[in-house]
């Protein structure tokens, strides 16, 4: 037996206490980046997702897509307008959201799970009426709030076998309308609703930083609000945190937000002691543990 081959099987081995802990555990993983953009990196991510289902864990995908969008707007001639850092969505914006986000983003995803041995299946928040928005901004047109949940479609779907992968786009309460929902803010809402054991935002930054600049591994719900409040979160971290204290708040055991541009982000971060993100969760233990990260005192 070569060495690269016993280093694979301690790893194995070392990993066999996360698998057990996770085994049954619904997690919700926010897919957006650059990775989406980049084949090969498509590749890991799906393998990944193949292998958590392998060993008992119901991943469930949620993407964005907004370089995809803002190229098939360019190519459309339809101009992009910006509030507040954030896309003004209009009745033609909103089709060709909807186009990108649940044809083309989504099925690519779809085929990647697919190709690496897994049998995924893409929905939007449309069907079975999954996500169901109000507008979140007037002046933001067709951006939309999720306001009613209906999670159902979903366990059905990794109960049986497949793993899900959702595009962000929702219905709307009054009429029907199709609204466009922040990646972010549509995982937490699918997070909530399923009382998922972890939410994974993978992001292009190394984590949540302090003051100093270093990445915090962990900290609780107060923390964020005072980190919040001081300044020391800011920018496009902002909503990231807030939507991870939503889904706190709606019953999720744990969010952690990681740098999906380290190989094999989710599965360090379950698998292995010291994960590989910011983990914000509240200090009250959940259940008896069978692998810990330091510090970590149950799911």
């Amino acid at each position: 037996m070569t060495r690269d081959f016993a280093t694979a099987a301690a790893t194995l081995s070392e990993a066999l206490p996360y698998m057990q802990r996770y085994s049954g555990a619904v997690v919700v993983v926010k897919f957006g980046g650059n990775a989406m953009g980049d084949d090969a990196e498509m590749a890991k991510f799906a393998s990944d997702m193949v292998l958590m289902k392998q060993v008992g864990i119901h991943p469930v995908v949620v993407h964005g897509g907004g370089p995809m969008i803002n190229d098939m707007l360019g190519k459309l001639g339809i101009e992009s307008r910006f509030v507040r850092g954030k896309r003004v969505t209009t009745k033609e914006t909103v089709e060709v959201v909807e186009m990108v986000l649940a044809g083309l983003v989504n099925k690519r995803i779809v085929q990647a799970i697919n190709d690496a041995g897994g049998r995924a299946i893409g929905i939007s928040g449309k069907d079975d009426d999954l996500i169901v928005c109000e507008a979140d901004d007037p002046e933001l047109g067709f951006v939309g709030r999720p306001v009613e949940m209906n999670v159902q479609i979903i366990r059905d779907l990794y109960l049986a076998g497949l793993i899900p992968v959702i595009a962000p786009v929702a219905t709307g309460m009054a009429d029907n309308e199709t609204f466009n929902v922040n990646g972010d803010t549509a995982a937490g809402a699918v997070a909530g609703a399923l009382q998922a054991d972890r939410l994974l935002l993978l992001t292009d930054v190394s984590g949540v930083k302090d003051a100093s600049g270093q990445v915090m591994t962990q900290m609780t719900p107060e923390q964020v609000r005072d980190m919040i409040a001081d300044g020391t979160i800011a920018g496009g971290m902002i909503p990231k945190t807030e939507t991870a204290l939503k889904a706190l708040q709606d019953g999720v055991r744990a969010v952690v937000i990681l740098d999906g541009r380290v190989p094999n982000a989710c599965l360090l971060e379950l698998f292995t002691e010291h994960g590989a993100g910011s983990l914000i969760r509240s200090t009250a233990p959940r259940v008896k543990p069978r692998g810990l990260r330091q510090g970590d005192s149950g799911l």
